[in-house]
Parts: structure tokens; sequence; C-alpha cells
């Protein structure tokens, strides 16, 4: 827009400029076209990011971001967006997606049928984003769930139901992640063929981790990182600190040591275990914990101009309505907020999209969750090109 506003200035002056002198307008014509090729030159390469960061609130719809302005003491960094966005989220088999086909529709731009992870609705794999990347860009993976579970699992694995989480966990080592946190350790090392995939880790390059994402030595470019740290799931929020903003921090700095680029996913993962559960606590911690994370993205984005950052979600879960309280005499009282809940699965809700950074303008407007990964795709094109 801003390119074709100063293009008719240039072009009001240039008729101007005609009316006196046919070398003036020779001249003017030769400014128009070298000053508007310069801005769609910078439009062009300003559209171009380096490092791309998809965070993903599962189960996050409206009120659940909403719940990030009224539960905690500081902003919201959701205030921090400058582009938002709204997405349909139907799978192929079902009005109302899952997890699986939720997360398959942004990490491989298809739609398929729900409980499926990286293949299509004829079961056959598709190429994820991490995979089409990998020979130009760095990768990694956080999670607040097992890492074989359906969102994360997604990105890198392609099994035909999200429930088989051994065979999900057996492909992390063959995959190009190069970073990964998350629970999950019993599908690696308490299998029921016995195998112990943390020696296959260790086999394909990872330095493995399963106590802290804080507690080992500097990391290394010349190494990748897989950091397994619960039997299954990570505690709530409540209960297990900085957790996720820790590990967003870890891999920002391990990623960004490389001169190539990155392509990160960032789940908090447990905003859809406290919808399901109808439990308003447990969601809004899960939340306000999903927000600060937003925070540190944020920053690192500002000091890295050539990032692009969108948030999202596969779905909503619950049905939460952040609606009115009730005073003494059981009337609503517009002062006081009291959350509650339409169902105990998810809904077919439109889920909010916001975007910062290098590209983020075209996350706008409505559109199919398939979009988000060609959407992607299409900027980094450049980058996968060269």
């Amino acid at each position: 827009m801003e390119v074709l506003e100063n293009y008719f200035l240039l072009l009001d002056i240039f008729y101007f400029i005609t009316e006196t002198h046919y070398m003036k307008r020779t001249l003017s014509l030769a400014m128009i076209t070298m000053i508007l090729g310069c801005e769609l030159n910078a439009q062009n390469d300003s559209d171009a990011p380096k490092n791309v960061i998809l965070m993903i609130g599962d189960g996050m719809g409206l009120s659940q971001v909403s719940a990030a302005f009224y539960y905690q003491q500081e902003p919201a960094n959701f205030e921090r967006f400058t582009h938002t966005g709204l997405i349909k989220t139907s799978s192929s088999s079902h009005k109302i997606t899952d997890s699986a086909a939720g997360a398959t529709a942004f990490s491989s731009g298809i739609k398929t049928y729900n409980g499926a992870i990286g293949v299509d609705k004829d079961t056959l794999n598709v190429a994820t984003i991490i995979e089409t990347v990998e020979d130009h860009m760095n990768t990694g993976i956080i999670a607040t769930s097992s890492i074989t579970h359906a969102t994360p699992a997604s990105f890198y694995a392609h099994v035909e139901v999200r429930s088989k989480q051994e065979e999900i966990a057996s492909y992390l080592h063959r995959s190009s992640v190069d970073f990964v946190a998350g629970g999950g350790l019993k599908y690696f090392n308490q299998r029921s063929d016995n195998l112990n995939l943390l020696d296959s880790l260790k086999q394909h390059g990872f330095v493995v981790n399963t106590t802290s994402v804080r507690t080992d030595s500097p990391r290394s470019i010349d190494s990748r990182y897989a950091y397994i740290l619960a039997p299954d799931a990570l505690p709530k929020a409540i209960e297990r600190g900085d957790y996720l903003a820790d590990a967003t921090d870890a891999a920002l700095d391990y990623l960004s040591k490389k001169d190539n680029g990155f392509f990160l996913l960032v789940e908090g993962s447990q905003i859809d275990w406290g919808g399901h559960r109808n439990d308003a606590d447990y969601l809004i911690n899960e939340v306000v914990d999903f927000d600060r994370t937003i925070g540190k993205v944020l920053d690192f984005a500002q000091e890295h101009p050539n990032t692009l950052v969108i948030v999202t979600a596969d779905h909503e879960t619950g049905g939460f309505t952040l609606g009115a309280g009730k005073n003494d005499n059981g009337e609503s009282d517009y002062n006081q907020i009291s959350p509650s809940f339409s169902t105990k699965g998810h809904s077919a809700t439109l889920i909010p999209v916001f975007a910062y950074g290098t590209g983020a303008k075209i996350f706008s407007g409505i559109y199919k969750n398939t979009e988000i990964y060609h959407k992607i795709f299409r900027l980094l094109e450049g980058n996968t090109k060269q």
C-alpha cells in the first residue's frame, strides 16, 4: 500500500513536470522507475525472513487469549503483535479438528483426518516444513507435553494414528531436528520392544539430557540437543517453573549461533488439557506461562529484525468463556469475571493468528489453517533456494 501511495504521489509530480519541459518529463519518468523499483525491491527483501518461530497454544481460542489480559499483573504480550488474522480449522474427516490433523495442516499444508500424524487422508507420508528446509535451516521443537504427542510429532514423524507414541519416538533420531525439548522419556527407554532410543539419539549426534534444560555445558553448534525431561508430559505450569521460557531461550541461543537461519516450533501443550478438564485455574496458568514465553520470543525478534513470529492454535478446547460473575444478590456483576465451559471437548470456533516481524502482514485476514504452512513457505522460498 505504501508503494502504491508513493507511486501516485510521484505520478502527480510527473504530470506537473510534463506540462513544462520534455527533458524534465524524461528525467521524471526515470526517477519514478528508479524510486518505485527501489521500494519494491526493499519490500521484497524485507518479506524474506531468516528465522521463523511458530508458537502453538494447543486448545487456545480467543477467550483463552483474553485470559492473559485479566489474570496477570503485567500487560499481556499478545498486545505487542502488529498483525492479526483468523483461521478455519476443520479437518478432512470432521468439522471439528483434533490436534493431530490441526498440526499436520500447519506442518505440511494439507487437510487430513483426525488422528493423522504427518500423513494425508490416504495415509501417505507428506513432507513437513522441517523436512523441507532441513538442508538450509536449523530446526527446533519444544513442547510442555511429551515430544511424541500429536502437535510436536506432526512436525517430524509420519504415523497413521497419533496413539502410536513408541513408533513416533523412533522417528526423532532419524529426523533433521537440531534441538528438541519436552517430555516422553518412557517412549524412548521403557519401550515394549526393549530398545533404548536414547542410545540411538546419541549415535545420531544428539547430546541427551534427561534432567534439566539449564544444567548442561554451553551448547556447541557442532552437536544436536535432546532434552527429554519427564516420563510423559511435563508437570503443570504452576509446578514446572520457567521450563517453557528457559527451553525457548536455550533454543534461540543455540539455533541463532549458525548463520543460515532457523525454524522453531514452541507449543504450550497443556492449555488444551485445562480445557478438557474444565479446570479454569489450570488453563489460565498455562496461558499466562505461554504469554510469558511469547514475551521472550518477541524480545528476540526485536533484537533480530529478520525474524518472523507467528502465534496461533490448532483448535479451541472447552468452549471457554469469560462471563460476568454474580453479586451477593445473585445478579450479574460486570466488575467480576467468572470463567466457564460449554464442553469437555474441542469446539469449531475460528482461531486467532498473531504475527510480528518480517513478512507478518500476510497473516492478516481469514483463511484455512493449511495457509499457515503455505504462507511461511512462500516467505522462505528465497532462503531455501540458496
